[in-house]
């Protein structure tokens, strides 16, 4: 393969540098490998597949990349063994991209060979369906027993306030403060976006704040224990509300906007809400009230039999 760049910093092994990035995104989450940290853990794992652990940035070409995408079409999930779907794919595509465009930023490398790459020969994936609970929904989950009442509350706290798991995690009680008229507000900084936010929140998220006690500012108001088991015990919280939907953490934040959308909420103020950087975004979410909306229409058709 043709060299890409010259000097000592081209010879740095790409596996290594994207175990730092990955290193840099757990210190971010608290020492936990989750979310961002692990993608970039796994597309070294894929990498390190394709084309071993010795390749260096100067090893970086157009070959070296349309290989990738090959690749990635074939690979299957070093979790579970399944072929990646085409929507994994494109991630694992467009997360090497991103890589590339950092080591360029440190000199490694002098042009992203992405760019020259055609957009037809890149999985194009597929807009994932939007998982969201309804509002008859999130009460049996409040009704339902849950054996982990952090996790129960969390999730709850999550719908009603539209925080991501990685926010809701690091919540102290320090964050949550009161204006002059005792609204209460949290302060933060969003994880994932590091924008620094002031979200109002509502007496109804309130109620599944857990007691204080003597805690101090700087202690975590949801106590998760670390562990990826989180989800599974949603999962099985919801089958037991009766409801047959892949429920994960996340599902609360999508429930937040389709609720306040649904009550007519102005969608700019559900983006600035939940922290969005593009209203576009939220959009997604606009689209799926109009289609539940059009399909409750749909509904009627018929009753008269003409």
């Amino acid at each position: 393969m043709a060299s890409s760049s010259g000097g000592g910093k081209s010879k740095v092994h790409l596996i290594e540098y994207i175990k730092t990035i990955a290193k840099k995104k757990r210190e971010l989450a608290g020492g936990e490998e989750r979310g961002s940290c692990q993608f970039y853990l796994s597309l070294a794992y894929h990498l390190k597949q394709y084309s071993g652990d010795r390749t260096s940035f100067k090893h970086i070409d157009k070959k070296y990349c349309m290989g990738f995408i090959e690749y990635i079409k074939t690979a299957k999930s070093m979790l579970n063994g399944n072929p990646l779907n085409e929507n994994t794919q494109r991630q694992y595509i467009k997360r090497l991209a991103s890589v590339i465009n950092s080591a360029i930023a440190d000199e490694m490398i002098p042009s992203n060979p992405f760019m020259q790459i055609k957009p037809e020969n890149i999985p194009k994936g597929h807009s994932a369906e939007v998982c969201y609970l309804t509002l008859d929904e999130v009460r049996s989950l409040i009704e339902t027993p849950c054996y982990y009442l952090n996790i129960k509350n969390g999730f709850l706290f999550s719908c009603f306030t539209g925080l991501r798991f990685s926010d809701v995690e690091a919540l102290t009680w320090g964050k949550l403060q009161k204006d002059s008229e005792g609204n209460t507000f949290i302060n933060f900084t969003q994880k994932k976006t590091q924008k620094w936010e002031n979200l109002p929140v509502s007496r109804e998220a309130i109620k599944f704040l857990p007691e204080r006690g003597l805690a101090s500012g700087d202690d975590l108001v949801f106590k998760f224990q670390s562990g990826g088991y989180i989800n599974s015990i949603i999962k099985t919280w919801a089958k037991s509300a009766g409801i047959n939907k892949k429920v994960t953490f996340h599902v609360a934040r999508h429930t937040n906007a389709t609720l306040l959308l649904s009550l007519e909420v102005p969608i700019e103020t559900v983006s600035k809400i939940l922290g969005h950087s593009d209203i576009k975004t939220t959009q997604i979410y606009a689209k799926v009230i109009d289609k539940s909306k059009r399909d409750a229409v749909n509904k009627l058709d018929g009753l008269t039999g003409q």
